[in-house]
């Protein structure tokens, strides 16, 4: 396990050097997505890590990073969605805000620390490995990510589940399925389920949070019909569609399979 995770982190680490770059240069729009997306995985990486030197550092250096991101990107989303429907007045004040904050971003103490945490894992990992510390580490890992598994099965049979947390929770599968392939052998049809599910309760906590923004930026009011019929419609899909991922997480706890 040792081997795979060091190359792993290494990997991320090669990321999110090119993402500080590319921000630092403002070479194009998706390197703050990619940025967001890089901590995810390490994340994901990380949280059934817990307790192993160096560790904790990175994963609070990485929330950190996520923290300070988070209102950047919902902007960018908010955005790139106004002008796609016509709203080029507010897109671009918008945008303009936004001016400048890709390299304060990269220049940002939260990513420093996080890189500077990355950097040292590779030997904290190596050290604790040399001492021991990482005996059974497949043993403890598997039964981390199926804590998290039962976490969502828990959460998808509540009737009066909370969409918000089951979106955090599937992000945490699906990501953990991703870090960990060869230990999270979710099915295929599950996975695929995930993805789906994610991406609908994104549309619908997308509009949630336009609803709420525009009652505090008035300028949005032109918007808000709209934002309430395809809030429904958001809704609706995201209940339909995890109908579907609860079947298809029952079904695969008869076994692995791809």
């Amino acid at each position: 396990m040792v081997a795979p995770l060091i190359a792993h982190v290494l990997a991320l680490q090669v990321k999110l050097y090119a993402c500080q770059a590319r921000l630092l240069d403002n070479t194009d729009a998706e390197a703050l997505h990619d940025l967001r997306t890089s901590v995810r995985r390490l994340r994901s990486l990380l949280r059934p890590l817990r307790g192993v030197p160096g560790v904790e550092p990175a994963e609070l250096a990485a929330r950190a990073v996520g923290q300070l991101t988070t209102p950047y990107r919902d902007r960018e989303v908010l955005a790139a969605h106004l002008r796609a429907h016509g709203y080029e007045n507010l897109a671009r004040a918008r945008e303009q805000a936004m001016q400048g904050v890709f390299a304060r971003v990269g220049r940002s103490p939260q990513v420093a620390q996080l890189l500077r945490s990355v950097d040292g894992l590779p030997g904290f990992l190596r050290a604790a490995q040399r001492a021991g510390l990482l005996d059974g580490l497949r043993k403890r890992i598997g039964k981390r990510l199926g804590k998290q598994r039962e976490k969502l099965l828990a959460a998808l049979d509540d009737p009066a589940h909370d969409r918000h947390r089951l979106r955090l929770l599937i992000k945490r599968v699906r990501y953990a399925a991703e870090a960990y392939p060869q230990l999270e052998r979710l099915p295929a049809t599950a996975l695929k389920q995930l993805k789906r599910a994610q991406g609908a309760l994104g549309d619908w906590h997308d509009h949630h949070q336009w609803l709420l923004q525009a009652e505090q930026e008035t300028d949005l009011q032109p918007c808000v019909r709209q934002w309430r019929e395809r809030y429904q419609q958001a809704e609706t899909r995201a209940d339909q569609v995890l109908e579907k991922l609860v079947a298809a997480a029952h079904k695969g706890k008869a076994g692995p399979g791809r």
